[in-house]
């Protein structure tokens, strides 16, 4: 695992990480945090309530108190219905394969007693930012994320559930164009993320950056970023994240409460 204290220094991170935190209810006795890692949330979910279960692929090796680590699949959860009083998944959908997203938004919402927490990039252009793998040629999307979502996305996921807060986090314009999306990817994505830990989605290999690029290849490039420039100024700020803590309806229901929103 790389390691991400630059990351998590980084001040958007540091604010994405106090939005979710005051997004959390209080009094709570149990959390799934799904995709734990190095138990950045872990850690910090047990402020809030009594016990955290950190939930990855491969069981998180970190020893911390009052949280349980497991291996599982968010495909398919190893635990029973409405197990914890509020599952946490921030940084995970957005990795899903597409073929499986529906099911694990069905698997997070069923262990799920009365509240999901969910954070992803609000509206992400995903061919922005775009790598070519070296092994096999093929494109990947930055970062991973072979999923965009917005919020009425969010909604039909989980159709069970209503939202009970949102916030969005930071702003930007990063998005591109089909045209430069096309050129970018015939030059080989040169400025793609490569710094990221994930790997090819079609061979697995490691990706790195191109070795070396043609002038054509260049050109390419350069007008790519000149189309994408002229079209900024007439581009609508969205937010970086977009965070949903979501109520089981019948839970909402039966309290008689009806939503609130909050947005920055």
């Amino acid at each position: 695992m790389m390691d991400l204290t630059e990351y998590r220094s980084n001040s958007l991170e540091q604010q994405r990480t106090a939005d979710l935190l005051s997004l959390v209810p209080q009094g709570l006795e149990s959390v799934l945090d799904v995709g734990a890692r190095d138990g950045h949330f872990s850690k910090l979910l047990t402020s809030r309530c009594e016990r955290v279960t950190a939930l990855d692929l491969q069981r998180p090796t970190f020893d911390i108190e009052r949280v349980t680590c497991v291996a599982g699949d968010a495909c398919a959860l190893e635990f029973g219905d409405d197990h914890f009083d509020l599952v946490f998944c921030a940084e995970v959908l957005e990795h899903i394969p597409p073929e499986s997203l529906a099911k694990a938004c069905a698997e997070l919402s069923r262990v799920s007693g009365r509240y999901l927490l969910i954070g992803v990039p609000d509206r992400q252009d995903i061919r922005h930012g775009r790598t070519t793998c070296g092994a096999c040629g093929t494109s990947n999307p930055p970062w991973g994320h072979v999923n965009s979502f917005d919020e009425p996305r969010l909604h039909a996921l989980f159709s069970d559930c209503v939202v009970a807060r949102r916030s969005l986090v930071g702003s930007t314009k990063e998005r591109t164009n089909a045209l430069s999306a096309a050129l970018m990817n015939w030059a080989g994505n040169p400025y793609g993320t490569y710094s990221q830990e994930e790997t090819c989605g079609h061979c697995s290999a490691p990706v790195l950056a191109p070795a070396s690029r043609s002038w054509l290849q260049k050109v390419a490039t350069r007008v790519a970023f000149k189309v994408d420039d002229a079209r900024r100024p007439f581009l609508s700020a969205r937010g970086n994240w977009i965070h949903l803590l979501l109520e089981k309806k019948h839970i909402r229901a039966a309290s008689g409460q009806t939503a609130s929103a909050r947005t920055p």
